[in-house]
Formats: C-alpha cells, structure tokens, sequence
C-alpha cells in the first residue's frame, strides 16, 4: 500500500478535485505540489478553453500577465498514464523537456497525446493525475465563450479563476 496526493482546486466555477500519481509521475507530481505549497496556483486562470478538447491554466494573471515559474523538468510522458478524459497532464513547449507551471485537463481521450516514441514529436505530453470529482466543473468551464487576447487564442472572454489549490489527504493505493 502507498498514498497518492490528493489536490483540491476551487474555482469560480466549482471546486474539482485530482488524485496525482506520485508513483508513475514523481517528477511531474513534485513539481507540480511545489507550485501547490508556493501558491502559485492561486488566482490564476484557465487561459486556453478548447471544448472536447482540453482546459489549460496554470501560468497567467486574469490580466494575462505571465507568470514567473521555477526550472523546466523531464518529460514523465513514457510513464505509462495516458491522456484520457479527465486526466491532468502538463503543457510544454516543442522542446520535449520543457514542462513548467501549465498544466490542462483533459476533455477527451486525446490519444495522439501520448509518449509514442523519443523523438520530439512522438515524445507526448505527461499525465501526473486525474480527476476523482469535478468533472462536471471541468465540463462546464469547457462551455464558457472564448475567444483571442492579444496573441493567445482559445482565451476565456469571461476569467476562469483557479482560486486557490491546496494538498488534502493522501488516497491510499494497492
């Protein structure tokens, strides 16, 4: 038996609570309970709303200020999770290890997300959790109206704030 880190994430739209998984994502999930314990999360946005797709957040100010985040990490997407709906993932640039603060939820079984091979394009984006209640939020921050902010596509016209993610309990796993 082991324990899983438990995040709540209240939002305006809800709260939506995810179990990480520390065993098949240490890195990642480090990394993302770091930002956690800093508060970094705290009054940011869902930035980028694409329905059946994914809900992105985790680096911008509801003014589209981006913020300042720590040391890039390994990519953990050859860990075996798989982007599945419902599942959290982190957001990278085209550089395989380039995963930071962002972070999105999946929508959908976005198979094409996943580790396929070491090479840039094939390498995938990793899944550190999933969502265990707060679907329902998720689906309905996917509804909201989007459109562009500057260069960013996809944006919110209305903010979804992330207003505050906290450590709960750890779930007990076999």
């Amino acid at each position: 038996m082991s324990t899983q880190p438990i995040v709540e994430m209240q939002t305006n739209k809800g709260l939506i609570i995810i179990e990480l998984d520390a065993e098949k994502a240490p890195i990642t999930t480090e990394n993302f309970l770091s930002y956690v314990r800093d508060n970094f999360f705290d009054q940011t946005i869902f930035h980028r709303v694409i329905p059946n797709f994914m809900i992105q957040g985790g680096g911008f100010t509801p003014e589209m200020g981006q913020k300042k985040t720590k040391t890039e990490i390994k990519n953990e997407a050859h860990n075996g999770l798989k982007n599945l709906r419902g599942s959290i993932a982190m957001a990278r640039t085209q550089v395989v290890d380039s995963a930071s603060s962002q972070f999105f939820i999946n929508l959908a079984d976005n198979d094409f997300l996943n580790h396929q091979g070491k090479t840039p394009n094939g390498y995938g984006y990793a899944v550190f959790g999933q969502v265990i209640k707060g679907m329902d939020v998720v689906d309905e921050i996917a509804k909201v109206s989007t459109g562009n902010n500057g260069h960013h596509q996809d944006v919110p016209t209305e903010a979804i704030i992330i207003e505050s993610v906290s450590i709960q309990e750890a779930a007990e796993t076999k």
